[in-house]
């Protein structure tokens, strides 16, 4: 039904649905959806939860994973996902935009636009893809003063302190970072840019019992191939596949501008194409004609008397 109808709105905050989500058996997936069309999809694909990847919302926008845009642009996207689809979104929050109060007050601005969760790394501006190399990392205490203004700041919102720091200070120095990141009150941690099975066990094994973790299972990076199960196996909790929907649509649109311009009009793509119906009936559009029709009758006016 549509998002306009109370009733078909959830009434719970979004961090706490997530929580509720995080709470049962089994590993959390979250795949990446870089707009509220992929939202739709992957709501219909029978996930519960969703990813908004920074570097599928910059890409989407023509531009580099540099931490260059702004806490309101990213709102624009969390408002797409979270609206469209009504599941709790997980928000790539960068490095916070900022020092303590900035993070406080991103925190603020993405509960408001309906985020459920957010991440933000140890790395410093400009930031890069954490499955690049040379990264430059924040001091771990200064890290930590984020994830209290964070967890200070918030009223449901989840908060994952994500660590880059395994590709420069070993898989000690990101056990040592998360620590002192789960003292500073994070929920969960996320450790990036492991490159192995054996990493990725030994991380979860020296966590706290009970700490939830996730896992990045991002295409063309430093991570091997593991399935959910595997890594429900190792000991996570949660895993994104955060750029996925973004490169798959994008293939597909450069395989179609190619036929434009090698044909003269899209007639030979005809058939890797959404349908109308199809598109009809993901965004819901017979649902939003019928309650606009319930809503607003038509009224034949009455003759005016002189």
């Amino acid at each position: 039904m549509p998002y306009l109808v109370a009733a078909d709105c959830p009434t719970q905050p979004a961090g706490e649905r997530l929580r509720a989500l995080l709470a049962r058996a089994g590993i959390l997936r979250m795949p990446g959806a870089h707009n509220g069309m992929a939202a739709l999809q992957a709501r219909a694909a029978g996930f519960d939860a969703l990813y908004l990847s920074g570097a599928a919302m910059t890409a989407s926008m023509g531009l580099p994973d540099l931490g260059i845009i702004t806490v309101e642009e990213v709102a624009f996207f969390i408002r797409q996902l979270a609206r469209s689809s009504g599941l709790p979104v997980l928000v790539d929050g960068d490095t916070g935009y900022g020092e303590a109060l900035n993070v406080m007050h991103m925190v603020r601005v993405f509960e408001d636009a309906g985020a459920a969760a957010v991440h933000i790394e140890d790395q410093l501006l400009p930031k890069k893809c954490g499955h690049l190399n040379h990264k430059k990392l924040a001091d771990a205490h200064d890290m930590a003063a984020k994830i209290a203004a964070a967890v200070t700041a918030r009223r449901h919102l989840y908060i994952v302190a994500r660590t880059d720091a395994a590709a420069s200070e070993g898989l000690g120095g990101a056990i040592a970072r998360a620590q002192l990141y789960l003292e500073a009150g994070a929920d969960a941690i996320f450790p990036e840019a492991l490159s192995t099975a054996a990493m990725f066990q030994e991380f979860a094994q020296r966590m706290p019992q009970g700490v939830p973790l996730l896992a990045n299972m991002t295409e063309f990076g430093c991570t091997p191939f593991f399935t959910a199960a595997e890594f429900e196996a190792m000991g996570y909790r949660m895993v994104i596949w955060p750029v996925s929907s973004l490169r798959v649509a994008n293939r597909a649109q450069a395989q179609l501008y190619a036929a434009l311009a090698r044909d003269g009009g899209a007639h030979g793509m005809v058939g890797q194409m959404q349908t109308r119906a199809e598109l009809y009936a993901t965004i819901g559009l017979p649902d939003y004609e019928a309650l606009d029709a319930s809503i607003v009758a038509s009224v034949t006016p009455e003759l005016a008397a002189r």
